[in-house]
């Protein structure tokens, strides 16, 4: 099964501040796909140096990564769940490991997320394409850059510019036939749409 998740912070707290919290939470997301490996410490020198990080692909793998969007205050992320229970233990890890990455970097204690994680299955795959339309379009929606290849936070540019991305998290490629510069048209096509559509989520009842 393939299934959208998303979570946010307590209060729409900010808890990805800067690059460094940003890449955090990435690094997490590749490295807790694999149920066992090499020690995270481990694996963010590899990162450092640019090592070739094969190596990481040794245990079972928990989950595959089709999409993802990092904001300032909450995360959405396509993933296909590869065994049983993987998507579960997968998000655990993540939001406990970046918890206590921050609370231990900004002397904070308690939780940081809202509530569990919100989890909807994909059931075709016109849903799949148009729903990594919607999370690549998340920051130009929020009016935080112009243009979806300007925010350096999400898995757009392994769609667009694929052949240029050093390390590809994604698994798309086993999904959906992407063709890179149609998917860009498709995706720009839905700008003002996604913007309209934001507002009317806003007004009263």
């Amino acid at each position: 099964m393939i299934y959208h998740v998303f979570n946010r912070s307590i209060a729409d707290f900010v808890i990805f501040n800067n690059r460094e919290e940003f890449s955090r939470m990435i690094d997490l997301f590749n490295y807790y796909q694999i149920e066992k490996t090499i020690s995270f410490s481990r694996y963010s020198e590899l990162i450092k140096t640019r090592t070739e990080n094969g190596q990481l692909l040794n245990g079972t793998k928990l989950v595959g990564i089709i999409a993802y969007c990092l904001m300032p205050t909450h995360f959405h992320i396509i993933l296909n769940e590869l065994n049983e229970n993987g998507l579960s233990l997968f998000i655990k890890n993540i939001l406990n490991s970046y918890t206590r990455y921050f609370n231990i970097k900004h002397n904070r204690k308690g939780p940081l997320w809202e509530s569990r994680s919100k989890k909807v299955s994909i059931e075709s795959d016109e849903q799949l394409l148009h729903l990594t339309r919607y999370i690549h379009l998340n920051p130009v929606t929020s009016y935080l850059v112009k243009m979806p290849e300007d925010w350096p936070y999400s898995s757009y540019k392994e769609y667009i510019f694929k052949a240029l991305i050093n390390k590809q998290i994604c698994t798309y490629k086993n999904y959906l036939d992407i063709k890179p510069h149609i998917y860009a048209k498709f995706v720009e096509d839905g700008i003002l749409y996604q913007r309209e559509m934001a507002k009317v989520k806003q007004l009263p009842e």
